[in-house]
């Protein structure tokens, strides 16, 4: 089994669900990230004290390293955290579910993501990075990089050009291949030089439909995916309760999204379907296989509130993975 490791904003997630009138009120656009510093993450929580919320450990690849911990392929992850109780917690968490971390300690507080969730499923994030901000290309460490076959990033790093470049510059020198989550919409609008750029060095890419058209300007899922796969070895392009779609070379297969009773929360999704695609990926599945293993952990995650799944629930996971 091919060993992965990712790197991330280790972020501790605040979960609150509200209905649309109030994610106007705080401003907030429906599906997308927005970044705020100290001060606006302070404004922001008076207004969550009003609110019921629930804590998590998160972060895009944080959530997809945590997945494959539970599922026995002990990924490694490099993040960097404050020292303080979250950072504690999150390093512990990671530990007991199997994982290696490689965690730096930096001086700001260990960074917040406040997801906020509809009534339809849907989630908004409002990301304070704090010390996930701070992880410099001079914070890397070659020997880190030297038990992976699969190196995994997340799209929510690439304004940190420098670092991003480094890691992957490493990760190629020794030979890993390069996996990429586009993140969000908007996070590759702003920033789509540096995603042409990042993506010369990419051998797999993960996008939703709206990532995938912000970043070729095709609306059609397929049209989009063809021109995803002109940039690497392996596109895959989620779509949704339609499933997802991924293209090798000629190879084209589809996954359709596993059903279920009610959709909870959308919050972690594509984290986990990445976790079921790469551990299906580091096995040497057929990509359909890996589609269906990324869509059934998918189907899991959207059932609950938040990213953290019960041990009964991974126990069945586990032995429907064999």
């Amino acid at each position: 089994m091919k060993k992965i490791l990712g790197i991330g904003n280790a972020l501790c997630d605040v979960l609150t669900q509200i209905d649309d009138s109030e994610l106007k009120e705080l401003g907030l656009p429906k599906g997308s990230t927005q970044f705020v510093d100290f001060e606006g993450y302070k404004k922001l929580n008076e207004k969550l004290e009003k609110l019921p919320t629930s804590f998590a450990t998160g972060g895009s690849v944080g959530n997809t390293m945590l997945a494959l911990a539970n599922l026995g392929a002990k990924p490694e992850f490099i993040g960097k955290v404050g020292d303080d109780l979250y950072g504690e917690f999150y390093k512990d968490n990671f530990l007991q579910n199997g994982g290696i971390p490689h965690f730096l300690i930096g001086d700001l507080p260990t960074g917040v993501c406040s997801a906020f969730i509809t009534p339809d499923g849907q989630r908004t994030f409002n990301d304070y990075l704090g010390a996930a901000a701070t992880l410099t290309a001079d914070d890397l460490l070659e020997e880190w990089f030297d038990n992976a076959d699969i190196f995994y990033i997340e799209g929510y790093l690439v304004q940190n050009h420098e670092m991003v470049m480094r890691a992957a510059d490493i990760a190629k020198s020794k030979g890993l291949k390069i996996g990429l989550d586009f993140g969000s919409y908007n996070i590759v609008a702003d920033d789509r030089p540096f995603f042409e750029q990042l993506l010369q060095k990419v051998d797999i890419i993960f996008a939703n439909e709206d990532e995938a058209k912000s970043f070729t300007g095709k609306s059609d899922p397929v049209e989009a995916l063809n021109v995803l796969a002109e940039k690497c070895e392996i596109a895959i392009v989620k779509v949704g309760a339609e499933g997802a779609l991924v293209k090798r070379g000629e190879e084209v297969a589809r996954a359709i999204a596993e059903r279920v009773s009610k959709v909870v929360d959308t919050t972690g999704a594509g984290d986990y379907f990445a976790a079921g695609f790469l551990y299906g990926l580091s096995r040497d599945e057929s990509l359909e296989a890996c589609l269906q293993r990324g869509a059934f952990l998918a189907s899991k995650v959207i059932q609950v509130v938040g990213t953290t799944l019960p041990s009964d629930v991974w126990a069945e996971i586990s032995e429907t993975m064999k």
